[in-house]
């Protein structure tokens, strides 16, 4: 939507709020209830069209989407909040002239920790993509108290600190009691024939857990659409509590239990290598799909439609693994709230439920132990356990005798529950998230399943908004190209497309380098302010900024650093352009390798950095606890994005793009939407290296390949490993051992050894692009031009079409 608010009116209504709320005036107001007020304002602004978007939802009977995601990685909303309601100009014009500088103001919202990589980050790009295309789809999540934890350094080892975000109020949310469900865990069930034919189910001794919901708003751009954010906070039912009357040993059992409901809604990931880590995973899990279905299936009922239509209004997205225990839960409402015979539930189910899976990792695809499911939601065991029954019997019908393939494919084996086998059954969809994942999910990893169900499986490449990650994050790069195509249209296949006539003009290019320029100055003052380090903002800008895993590689850069420090230490005339490596990344708190890389990135960068010999050639920075926020920051100033999985592991990738639409060269594997990307600039445009996806996957099925044999070939890897050990970059010689052990004795699982040399010359080829300025500047407006094609847009538009079949709504008036 767009407001028509004059800027006198804004400044009214900014001032009146600071009187309501905070019972001051501007002298008196701090910039903190500045922010406040501000944040407070623009909601109020959205609430008419909040309130009408829900009423003509309902009204009309639209079908509706629910997102189901353990992540929502949203950013700072109020900047772009404002631009998609038309308000930006108006809100830093009327501030001015009241003495305030809206930037700073801006600067004091804190990021949701309600999420963590580029799982989180897609929700919300979502989010923001429905809203922005008025389709009616809502995102249901946790509301995590603490979120993933906050990172921070000390002496190059990662150390996790709670993250207090909501400390600071969270001024998008609203808190809704009303709505609050209930979610059953542990007891026992009974199932009892009711005279009326179906079976009526008791339960004793069950923990009756409360499900607070706090929406949040998400303004749609230049239209009036507002859906909904819905996140739960686990709450204990209010209880009678006589403290006068209960013995101190009673009372310490209740505040024992409280403590251990509401950490449901506490931390994000829990570590689970240990039970009660498992345990608190498994419950986040239900708690969040069992309250998210029973608020929709009441939401429904106002619609006065049987329930075998369910399907014809509601669709129910599980995004990964984690929310696949709502088959079953849809299953329990279905069957035993709403007596829907077995056949006509899963009739629903089915067509209501689609499922996207992320990743490629077996590891990765969630397994629960059978007990412990058994002993934490016992009703919903029984339901999938009937559903495996019917499916083994489906199999064996269609494959007799192959009992290899019903073990691949039935959800419980091996005293196992496994996730992703129940969001298959369960769904009508079930898509990949780029070409290439979608193809290897189709020929490995559940080939299987694409045999028996093949009109399932189909292909929706992941995509970015380009409201947050050009318009808000580079403003004037997002101007130029308006100027240059006219105004970004987000129902186009590729609405930047205009912009590649500008390739070969010398203004336009002088301007793309001006703007780039600008933005790594940022940058340079960002580090120099919180890191002390002095970069050059004429240097290459390489970034690696994703989550810390071993696929993902940041190994491999690393050792490329070691190498290029090694090289200026014996020449320190040597003739190279500097090179500014940026790192961001978190860890695992219990993946021990993870954290070993970090400090060893660490370590090198503090000899690196203080080395005067390589006469500041060379600069690393490790951007601490790197979020949605930093990455606004640091991605438009990016020369180079690396993108360096192990071909075959990395499902999609959408930093990939954030840096492609920001004028980075993409350095990467051809893995996830690398492929994709190559395809759309052209091979002269992106810098490619490392062993083919099939490469990878026929190494590993059929071996061949010897870590220790590449190594003593190497005597630049030799030196490196040496170096690792014999205290150059750390005193204590034994530090980096696991990483070692990791390379050797596990033999280099991710081929970093094996991909180095192809590694080092890509490298090359970056600095000798990058030094014809004209060419370079020509490979990024390229890049630009076609980032389109990875727009969110493009992905909602899709799915909404061949997966959910939801259709754009108009709520004006």
């Amino acid at each position: 939507m767009s407001l028509n608010i004059s800027k006198n009116r804004f400044k009214e209504d900014f001032l009146k709020t600071l009187t309501f709320t905070f019972a001051e005036s501007l002298k008196d107001a701090s910039l903190n209830h500045q922010y406040l007020a501000l944040g407070k304002l623009t909601k109020d602004y959205l609430m008419e069209n909040w309130r009408n978007t829900n009423r003509v939802y309902t009204e009309k009977k639209v079908k509706q989407l629910y997102y189901f995601s353990m992540e929502f990685l949203l950013g700072r909303l109020l900047n772009t909040t404002l631009l998609n309601i038309g308000l930006k100009n108006t809100a830093t014009e009327a501030l001015k002239e009241l003495g305030i500088d809206i930037e700073e103001l801006l600067k004091l919202e804190p990021d949701p920790a309600l999420g963590n990589g580029g799982l989180g980050r897609l929700a919300a790009c979502f989010m923001d993509s429905l809203a922005s295309l008025g389709l009616p789809g809502h995102g249901c999540g946790i509301r995590f108290r603490h979120g993933l934890f906050t990172q921070k350094f000390e002496d190059g080892y990662q150390k996790e600190i709670v993250n207090n975000w909501l400390d600071n109020e969270f001024i998008w949310e609203m808190k809704k009691p009303e709505k609050t469900v209930s979610v059953s865990f542990g007891g026992f069930v009974s199932l009892e024939p009711s005279p009326e034919g179906y079976l009526k189910v008791k339960y004793f001794e069950d923990e009756k857990i409360l499900a607070v919901p706090y929406d949040i708003p998400i303004a749609g751009e230049k239209n009036e659409n507002i859906n909904t954010l819905r996140l739960f906070d686990a709450r204990m039912p209010e209880e009678e509590l006589e403290l006068s009357s209960m013995e101190k040993g009673d009372y310490q059992k209740y505040i024992d239990k409280k403590f251990n409901v509401e950490a449901i809604s506490q931390i994000l990931y829990p570590d689970d290598s240990s039970y009660d880590g498992k345990l608190l995973r498994l419950k986040q899990e239900y708690f969040f799909v069992s309250a998210g279905l029973q608020t929709i299936v009441n939401r429904f009922k106002k619609l006065n439609v049987p329930f075998t239509s369910f399907n014809d209004y509601i669709a129910v997205h599980i995004n990964d693994t984690h929310p696949a225990l709502a088959v079953a839960e849809l299953m329990r409402i279905l069957l035993d709230n709403e007596h829907l015979s077995w056949e006509d539930a899963w009739t629903v189910t089915e067509k209501t439920m689609a499922y996207t899976n992320h990743t490629i990792l077996r590891e990765a695809l969630e397994r629960w132990p059978y007990p412990m499911i058994k002993k934490t939601i016992p009703r919903i065991l029984m339901i999938i356990e009937e559903i495996d029954r019917r499916f083994c019997e489906m199999v064996s019908k269609k494959y007799p005798n192959d009992q290899h393939k019903l073990d691949s494919m039935r959800i419980i084996y091996n005293d196992e529950v496994r996730m992703a086998n129940l969001a298959i059954i369960g769904s009508h969809s079930v898509n990949g998230v780029a070409k290439l994942h979608t193809e290897i999910l189709k020929n490995r990893e559940l080939h299987d399943f694409y045999l028996l169900f093949p009109e399932k499986f189909n292909n929706k490449t992941n995509g970015i908004t380009p409201r947050r990650w050009l318009k808000n994050a580079n403003p004037k790069l997002f101007s130029l190209i308006e100027e240059k195509v006219g105004h970004y249209n987000k129902y186009s296949s590729n609405p930047f497309i205009g912009f590649l006539k500008y390739a070969k003009d010398q203004n336009v290019l002088e301007e793309l380098e001006k703007i780039k320029l600008e933005n790594k100055e940022k940058v340079v003052a960002y580090v120099k302010k919180n890191y002390k380090i002095d970069i050059n903002p004429y240097s290459i800008f390489d970034m690696q900024v994703k989550r810390l895993h071993g696929y993902k590689r940041q190994l491999l850069n690393i050792f490329h650093i070691i190498y290029l420090y090694n090289r200026l230490k014996e020449n320190p005339e040597l003739d190279i352009i500097p090179r500014t490596f940026f790192f961001g990344a978190k860890a695992a708190p219990s993946y021990v390798l993870a954290k070993n890389i970090i400090k060893l990135i660490n370590s090198v960068a503090e000899v690196v950095n203080s080395d005067k010999d390589i006469r500041n050639k060379i600069k690393i920075v490790f951007l601490e606890n790197y979020g949605v926020s930093t990455a606004e920051l640091v991605i438009p100033a990016g020369d180079v994005s690396e993108q360096i999985s192990t071909a075959s592991k990395e499902a999609s990738g959408t930093g990939n793009m954030k840096f492609m639409m920001n004028g980075a060269i993409t350095l990467a594997t051809l893995d996830g939407a690398n492929v994709e990307i190559k395809e759309v600039v052209g091979e002269e445009n992106i810098v490619t290296f490392g062993l083919t996806s099939q490469e990878v996957m026929d190494l590993e099925k059929n071996g061949g390949y010897n870590a220790k044999d590449t190594l003593n070939s190497s005597p630049i890897l030799q030196k490196i490993l040496s170096e690792l050990q014999d205290g150059t970059f750390c005193s204590n010689k034994n530090e980096f051992e696991p990483i070692i052990y990791h390379l050797t004795t596990e033999n280099d699982p991710y081929f970093v050894l094996k991909d180095f040399d192809s590694y080092v010359a890509a490298q090359k080829r970056i600095e000798s692009y990058y030094s014809d300025k004209n060419s370079w500047l020509r490979m990024s407006l390229i890049n630009i031009a076609h980032s389109g094609i990875f727009s969110s847009d493009r992905s909602i538009k899709e799915y909404a079409e061949d997966i959910w079949h939801i259709e754009e709504v108009d709520v004006h008036g």
